[in-house]
């Protein structure tokens, strides 16, 4: 016998018939129950493998995240990320093993800038895609706003164009312009509709790289859930001792990285350098090494091994590895170990 509760409360009519609409929209739906499936049955089925789509870190049917603070060089990483995947090419250490097709969707520069960075990119050589293997969605080139991912709406507007162009990466650059709706950005609740929208994603054999902005902490800005879902978390940082007048250099820290370890992570430090001729090449080296050379220049300037970590900012024992290493190469000419630090705060000043 099943017992109406609200038969047996003192209630208006209106408000158990309100009571009973409340009811249905809080069931859920029946229509698509969920699929389960016992672990023999799960093992034996068919699911198609991941590849590497630009080795180590991007695989087929990933979601990722790159972010580093502003003009850091966020930019030139999306670029050159999608045109080595769609050209089958490579990019810093990163190699591609064959042509894919990336839907690269930019929220903020401009039509001309962008053309420009794009060119920069042909001239300098590598493999370039085949037509209609790198695809660009910009706001110069819209009638209207850029659509929003925090809707329903801006959400199946770029699935449409991405399954029109067949891709199997999309590059979302950048959070901050493409998803403006959901609520404050260091709200969890902002990030659950793009979440299930980039696993709807996932599930139609596509990759999904979020671009980002980090916050005042150096950390991605706003919540720390959007790291939960994720299969790698790269973040972009200036090297210690950078100068404006360097141009384009950072380093490349994985802060998440599910399928990878050892020297794949192992971060590295990338530059833009221009030839004579105008020529654009990307040089990296390991952060481990770099940071070896700065030791070097900077105990031949007559500093100590604490300055050197302060003006390095890190640890004492990095730089005592280093230097010991150094100077049993013969490569320090000038005894800092016993400098006082007013001689580092005075270079600093000059």
């Amino acid at each position: 016998m099943t017992i109406n509760a609200m038969a047996t409360v003192e209630a208006s009519p209106e408000a158990k018939s309100a009571f009973a609409a409340l009811t249905k929209v809080m069931r859920p739906p029946l229509d698509k129950p969920l699929k389960v499936v016992g672990i023999h049955d799960f093992i034996g089925m068919d699911l198609p493998p991941r590849d590497t789509m630009l080795s180590p870190w991007l695989m087929t049917q990933s979601l990722s995240m790159i972010y580093g603070w502003r003009g850091t060089g966020k930019t030139h990483v999306s670029l050159g990320v999608s045109y080595a995947v769609a050209g089958g090419g490579e990019f810093l250490n990163w190699k591609a093993d064959k042509p894919r097709r990336v839907l690269l969707v930019d929220g903020e520069m401009p039509g001309p800038a962008l053309q420009e960075r794009l060119t920069t990119i042909i001239t300098s050589g590598g493999a370039e895609p085949e037509r209609g293997y790198l695809s660009i969605i910009t706001p110069d080139l819209q009638d209207g706003a850029m659509p929003d991912l925090a809707t329903h709406a801006g959400q199946e507007a770029i699935s449409e164009v991405a399954e029109r162009v067949k891709a199997e990466l999309i590059v979302i650059d950048n959070l901050s312009c493409l998803v403006r709706g959901g609520g404050r950005e260091n709200d969890a609740e902002s990030w659950v509709s793009v979440s299930e929208w980039a696993l709807l994603q996932r599930r139609a054999g596509r990759s999904v790289l979020f671009i980002h902005h980090s916050g005042k902490s150096g950390q991605q800005r706003g919540t720390s859930k959007r790291e939960d879902l994720l299969d790698v978390v790269i973040s972009l940082q200036r090297p210690p001792d950078y100068d404006p007048a360097d141009g384009a250099c950072f380093e490349v820290h994985y802060e998440k990285a599910r399928h990878l370890a050892g020297p794949d992570v192992d971060p590295i430090e990338a530059k833009l350098t221009v030839d004579e001729d105008g020529k654009s090449t990307w040089v990296w080296r390991t952060v481990t090494e770099s940071t070896y050379d700065r030791v070097i220049s900077l105990a031949n300037e007559g500093l100590s091994q604490a300055d050197i970590a302060a003006e390095l900012g890190i640890h004492k024992s990095n730089v005592s590895r280093a230097y010991r290493k150094a100077s049993e190469a013969g490569l320090i000419q000038n005894n800092a170990a016993d400098k006082s630090s007013n001689q580092y705060r005075t270079r600093r000043g000059s």
